[in-house]
């Protein structure tokens, strides 16, 4: 059998209009502020299909160091299309889920910086306590909080 040649996953991105709201948000939630620049040029318009474009990158590290979520906003070319709010069952959608310790009190933090809650904090099982929320411009965010043995 050939060797698999996937070392891990190195991060998810998400497009944002407001990248200092996001890089707050995901601060509080516990992610950590790895670095933030500009990116552009002839180069990174050959990796993205997209000439001439000019993207700022603010890139965030849990804080066991395995896991990015890279926040970007364009200046140019404009912002195709926009997704904010669809459902999740919406095709391509981009969901991320997050473990934390405690769920009751990342609510609680989160929601003074306007998260909402979409539905309801739901038990699975004997397993996690777990809920979607929206967070900077209705990205859809699950929380779990293993419960205790997990």
């Amino acid at each position: 059998m050939k060797k698999n040649q996937l070392l891990r996953m190195d991060n998810v991105g998400i497009a944002v209009e407001n990248l200092d709201a996001a890089v707050s948000f995901f601060l509080e939630l516990g992610l950590e502020l790895e670095g933030r620049t500009v990116i552009g040029g002839e180069w990174s318009g050959r990796v993205t299909g997209l000439p001439d474009q000019s993207v700022e990158i603010a890139m965030m590290v849990t804080p066991d160091g395995h896991s990015r979520l890279e926040l970007s906003t364009w200046i140019r070319p404009e912002v195709a299309e926009d997704h904010r709010n669809t459902p999740v069952n919406s095709l391509g959608y981009l969901r991320v889920m997050f473990a934390v310790a405690d769920l009751d009190d990342t609510l609680s933090r989160l929601y003074r910086l306007g998260a909402q809650l979409v539905a309801e904090v739901v038990q699975y099982g004997n397993s996690y306590r777990l809920c979607y929320i929206r967070g900077p411009e209705g990205v859809l965010i699950g929380l779990a909080e293993p419960l205790l043995g997990q």
